[in-house]
């Protein structure tokens, strides 16, 4: 039973069902929030998957449909505002159609869900509400609110929880979670500019804290790009407030001219950073997926790639436990996928944090650290094809096929 059908559950439960699996799996999907139909607008929130993840979702035959809605990511420029150095990668020096695609998250999220109605071995209750989990010695028993009206009892073997990094079912379970604050928050917001992006996205590192602009299609005749403008938590309502012209000229004066004039920007919204990770991402019958298992700072773009590589190791290890005549929610089963596991995230989280913490600090030693790291990473091959593998999620894919 997957508990959650937003991105992470939704992708899982496609790929547990096209495993080959020599015992067919029964699966079913609970998603509390009622499906929208997807809608082309300027405001349209956008979400960056890596080349990997790319390459899971066709994979999974479901990239022809989202290709229609990706913007392809060309080339990759990493800066730090006021400082020399730059990180330059385009995806002909490495061999790839693209390093990334940006694809908006209605459009995902109504492929997934196609998925998931259509798939002849998944059951998808929405909206369906979990009231309660209670663990038995095999997997668990769960309450649970159905879409008709009433509730309804499920006896699962494995219950993949990945309902969100606000997980009332984490509490209930007595699931701790260790959060480190950023003391800063991101605003969102889709931009228009008078140049064309080129599909170049730009990670920009400034004294109050990193930004992106991701490529987006355009509308209208509008270039468009997907802002996340990283504000200290105690200024960020100042910004946040500030009339369209007045936001949009204290955001040139940050981020400079790459994209000509900034002409627009759309709706505007704020979220509290921190790095959560959760004390406990198995238990016996219990498997924590996405955000309820570990949340990063967006602007390296990380979190929904990694959950997808754990997605895919997940599905990997049951069909294993299923071909030795396993138990799915044992825990030896779910430890094999917790240390198959442990490396790609240990070093995409810190990645993200040290970066992070890295170029948001005015201290004079780390500005010189980073200033001849980023020429050091720019220069340097053997440094550069690193830094683009994980920044691709290619690296722990390339590992396991080794």
């Amino acid at each position: 039973m997957v508990i959650g059908g937003g991105l992470v559950g939704a992708s899982f439960a496609c790929m547990v069902a096209q495993a080959k699996m020599q015992a067919p799996l029964r699966i079913l999907v609970t998603e509390a929030v009622a499906s929208l139909q997807a809608s082309t607008s300027f405001d349209a929130r956008s979400t960056a998957l890596s080349y990997g993840s790319q390459q899971i979702y066709h994979g999974l035959g479901l990239w022809n449909a989202l290709s229609a809605y990706a913007t392809p990511i060309s080339r990759i420029h990493v800066s730090d505002r006021g400082h020399f150095g730059a990180v330059r990668m385009s995806a002909a020096e490495l061999g790839v159609e693209a390093l990334g695609q940006v694809v908006e998250n209605q459009h995902l999220g109504v492929v997934l869900t196609q998925a998931l109605e259509q798939s002849a071995t998944i059951d998808y209750l929405c909206p369906a509400r979990v009231n309660s989990l209670m663990p038995l010695p095999e997997g668990a028993e769960l309450e649970v609110s159905l879409p008709q009206g009433g509730t309804g009892w499920v006896r699962a073997g494995l219950v993949v929880l990945a309902d969100g990094g606000k997980s009332p079912l984490t509490t209930d379970l007595g699931i701790g979670t260790q959060v480190k604050p950023y003391e800063q928050r991101a605003i969102i917001a889709n931009v228009a500019f008078s140049e064309p992006h080129g599909g170049v996205a730009f990670e920009r590192f400034t004294d109050s804290g990193p930004m992106a602009i991701l490529p987006l299609s355009p509308l209208q005749g509008e270039n468009r790009g997907a802002l996340v403008w990283t504000q200290p938590a105690e200024q960020a309502d100042t910004v946040l407030a500030l009339e369209d012209a007045a936001f949009l000229a204290a955001l040139q004066q940050r981020f400079g001219y790459r994209l000509g004039h900034f002409v627009r920007v759309g709706a505007r919204n704020a979220y509290p950073l921190s790095l959560s990770m959760a004390r406990e991402q198995v238990r016996p019958g219990l498997v924590l997926l996405g955000n309820v298992a570990h949340t990063l700072h967006p602007v390296a773009g990380q979190g929904l790639n990694l959950a997808l590589r754990d997605a895919e190791a997940l599905t990997h290890i049951l069909a294993e436990a299923v071909a030795a005549g396993k138990a799915l929610g044992a825990m030896p089963v779910l430890q094999a996928y917790e240390q198959r596991q442990r490396q790609d995230q240990s070093v995409t989280i810190q990645f993200s944090h040290y970066m992070t913490r890295l170029f948001s600090s005015p201290h004079p030693a780390l500005v010189w650290a980073r200033k001849f790291g980023l020429f050091s990473i720019d220069l340097i091959p053997p440094l550069k094809r690193e830094f683009a593998r994980q920044a691709m999620g290619r690296a722990d894919r390339e590992v396991r096929r080794a």
